[in-house]
């Protein structure tokens, strides 16, 4: 079974594209991207692909994706939605922090979904009354 190393070292260097992952706390996340599709047959128009990030600075440095989608899909979008991974880990890091969403001991699925989405409804009041608050001038809010 091939692993992601295996896979990327037979791209063609024209493979590569380098773009943009969205807006990080210190600029643009540049990065090279390539997609190797790794299953033959689509069905009903959709396919699986790795996702191969390179950092600019290290062409060693890899990341992998595995992605699923329409066969029309550009890889432009596939690196979209990987890039929006840091702000989905964001979220989760603030609701457990703000909201207690790893502070749950239950044992039937449906108290643990009541759990997570009340934790993930309060973090969204709480972002709602800060965005608010913060919207009138204030610098910090408690």
């Amino acid at each position: 079974m091939l692993g992601g190393d295996d896979l990327v070292a037979g791209l063609a260097p024209q493979a590569w594209k380098r773009l943009s992952a969205g807006k990080g706390s210190h600029g643009e996340r540049m990065y090279q991207w390539a997609r190797i599709p790794i299953r033959i047959w689509w069905e009903n128009g959709h396919g699986h692909w790795v996702l191969a990030r390179r950092s600019l600075k290290d062409p060693t440095d890899l990341a992998y994706y595995l992605c699923y989608g329409p066969v029309t899909t550009r890889l432009k979008d596939l690196v979209t939605v990987a890039g929006a991974r840091w702000a989905v880990e964001e979220c989760f890091q603030a609701a457990k922090g703000e909201c207690g969403l790893d502070h749950y001991q239950v044992r039937l699925y449906h108290a643990w979904y009541r759990h997570i989405t009340l934790a993930m409804a309060a973090l969204a009041a709480l972002t709602a009354v800060r965005a608010h608050e913060l919207s009138k001038g204030e610098t910090t809010v408690a």
